[in-house]
């Protein structure tokens, strides 16, 4: 990288960088196909400002272009760029705004993205808004799903299923036991006998169902020590861990534009991915200082939502 963005480094790892930086002057010293994996949470196009500074509806896929530009000149053919972006509300009525949809067609039909798939984040912590039209008026149920969309530079980036296998179902479990008499279903689909094949795991579906409740980390726990106020939008470590892991290999370079507390770059150190992150917010940086000030050990002791 240039000496320039070198000299906004704000913290170094064995194996990444925070930068204090807009991410579009970080990228533009990068090398072109560079990257293997862009995941990121930018600010989303809601109808109310936030404190993290998103964009309104109108602005947001002209302000979004320049990222887009730069996304795909630095990631590498076989790179995977996934945005986690949650919907918005037309102010004052109960109808949806159709903003991440167009991104979507944008990214792809202006800049040359690849849809590789779509997925859908359920978080059923997420209280129920917006208040008027859910808990007032009681004409709409919350809104507690976000898009991500898994997209491409070719029609062919790198990936495997087989790093985010979850454990069978009881009823898979019960089946395996039990066995399975080969048919054709009623849907028209033919049941073989492979399917009673025990594989040890299940083949995860689109539906990512992570709940976002992180109390007692080491980051909540530094930013409560050190009287830093936590950021407002953190996504769960679990979310880019899923991609992380299903996109890449270790040593591959992990990119997010969008740092906010850096939980892509905890992440990313953790599975023994170099990365990089950029953020313009210096309080968000100094509480994403917590996360590695010491070993990010915590979740494998935890539940493993994978079986790798």
């Amino acid at each position: 990288m240039k000496k320039t963005a070198e000299a906004r480094a704000f913290h170094r790892t064995k194996l990444g960088t925070i930068f204090h930086a807009d991410s579009l002057d970080v990228m533009a010293a990068m090398a072109p196909a560079s990257v293997d994996l862009i995941v990121t949470s930018p600010p989303f196009a809601l109808t109310r400002k936030k404190e993290y500074g998103n964009e309104q509806e109108d602005a947001y896929l002209q302000w979004f272009k320049s990222f887009a530009k730069e996304f795909h000149r630095i990631l590498k053919d076989s790179g995977s760029f996934v945005i986690d972006l949650g919907g918005a509300w037309k102010p004052g009525a109960p109808v949806r705004s159709l903003y991440h949809f167009k991104l979507l067609i944008m990214l792809c039909e202006e800049f040359g993205f690849h849809l590789a798939q779509e997925f859908y984040w359920w978080n059923p912590s997420k209280l129920p808004t917006p208040a008027e039209w859910v808990n007032i008026r009681r004409i709409r149920v919350k809104d507690s799903i976000n898009t991500v969309w898994w997209l491409s530079k070719t029609e062919w980036p790198r990936a495997s299923n087989r790093r985010v296998l979850q454990p069978y179902s009881p009823s898979m479990h019960a089946l395996l036991a039990n066995g399975y008499k080969a048919k054709l279903r009623p849907s028209g689909h033919d049941i073989s006998s492979k399917f009673s094949i025990n594989n040890g795991a299940a083949i995860p579906p689109n539906l990512l169902a992570i709940p976002n409740t992180e109390s007692n980390s080491n980051y909540m726990r530094y930013c409560q020590d050190n009287g830093i106020k936590a950021h407002p939008a953190r996504f769960p470590a679990d979310l880019p861990e899923y991609f992380i892991r299903m996109l890449t290999d270790p040593g591959d370079v992990v990119l997010d534009p969008f740092g906010g507390s850096c939980i892509t770059g905890e992440v990313a150190e953790r599975l023994k991915r170099k990365w990089v992150c950029a953020e313009m917010s210096l309080e968000y940086l100094a509480g994403a200082l917590g996360r590695f000030k010491h070993p990010a050990n915590e979740r494998a002791v935890a539940k493993r939502r994978w079986l790798l």
